[in-house]
């Protein structure tokens, strides 16, 4: 069981919120909940979640990216995905999902996103 680790980092305007490990109803969902929850309280309103080391990525996964969305824009802010691996990036496609999220390749193409 690798469970969902997140590193917090700032760079410019941008909060990056590294992800490692599942994404899943039992692990991972909750923890991403809780994180983007804490950094819109303080004031981190520019999101970038990074998963290009992300293993696996559920339904409730999913459920709690597109959550995670529609908080960080209700609050005011702005959230973007980087670097999602082949698996993700094909799962945003088949749910018509990669017309929601704005996904940048490069953490500056992202961290720019927000100037």
């Amino acid at each position: 069981m690798s469970e969902l680790k997140i590193q917090n980092r700032q760079s410019g305007k941008a909060t990056i919120l590294d992800l490692s490990g599942k994404i899943t109803i039992t692990e991972g969902a909750h923890v991403l909940r809780g994180t983007v929850r804490n950094a819109l309280e303080e004031g981190k309103k520019n999101l970038v979640i990074r998963l290009a080391d992300v293993t696996y990525l559920d339904s409730s996964g999913l459920g709690e990216l597109i959550s995670s969305y529609t908080t960080t824009t209700n609050q005011g802010g702005k959230l973007c995905l980087l670097s999602p691996t082949q698996k993700i990036m094909d799962l945003l496609m088949i749910t018509k999902l990669i017309t929601v999220f704005q996904v940048h390749d490069t953490e500056q193409e992202a961290v720019n996103s927000f100037n």
